[in-house]
Order: structure tokens, then sequence, then C-alpha cells
């Protein structure tokens, strides 16, 4: 059995990725006393986006890149398409925490997450094609 060690290791590095976004809207939430919603504070707000855009993509990812470790693919491609995204996670969420309009990080950082999820999902099409 084909243990999918190499997504274990970029889901952890991901987990911890949210965990930094996630305290950086729950601190940001405190120190501003916001409750609930964005309380109109678009700092506040540009943080929730950055938490919630990764929990948008990487989930999907991460799943695609888990299945296609189990199914086989070359470690080298695993580890390419786990690292690809973890950089453009990074880079999105300096992009974006920096500012909300246009930044080369949150550019870059959009680009390569598709590019893993598109990429994934054809080599998942590919592999599972035909069924039986």
């Amino acid at each position: 059995m084909i243990l999918p060690k190499i997504t274990l290791l970029f889901t952890a590095l991901h987990a911890l990725l949210m965990m930094v976004l996630v305290y950086r809207v729950v601190a940001y939430r405190r120190g501003a006393k916001i409750g609930l919603g964005d309380g109109g504070d678009t700092r506040l707000l540009r943080r929730m986006r950055v938490h919630a855009n990764f929990i948008e993509y990487v989930p999907m990812a991460l799943l695609l890149i888990a299945l296609l470790e189990v199914c086989g693919l070359d470690a080298r491609a695993v580890w390419a398409l786990g690292g690809t995204l973890l950089l453009g996670r990074l880079l999105h969420a300096q992009g974006l925490s920096s500012t909300g309009g246009v930044s080369i990080g949150r550019f870059w950082g959009t680009l390569l997450t598709w590019l893993v999820i598109l990429a994934a999902a054809l080599l998942g099409v590919w592999l599972a094609w035909p069924l039986g």
C-alpha cells in the first residue's frame, strides 16, 4: 500500500500556514473588539479574505495531490505540485496581506495555485482514464 507521506508533509505545512493566517484574524479581532463580521474595518476584512481564500483553494488542491500520490504518481511530480502550491499560498498571503489591490505576490500566488489545481486535475483524469 502506498502511503501519501509527501502529501502528509505538505498538508502539515499548509496547516501551520493556516494557523498563522487564522491567528492574524483572531488577534486583530480581539484588539479591535470586533466580535462578528468585519465591523467595517478594511484591515480586518483583508485578513479575513487571506484566510478565506486559503480555505477556498487549499483543501481541493491537497486532496488531488494526495489521490495522485496514492495512485502512484511519480514522487518528483508530487513534490513539485506540493512545493508549488505552498509557494503559491505563501506568495498570495503575503501579497494580499500587504494590499487589497494588485500585487506581484497576489498575482503569482493565484497563478501558481490555479496551475497546481489544473495540473493535478488533468493528471487525475489521465491516471483514472479509462476506468476499470
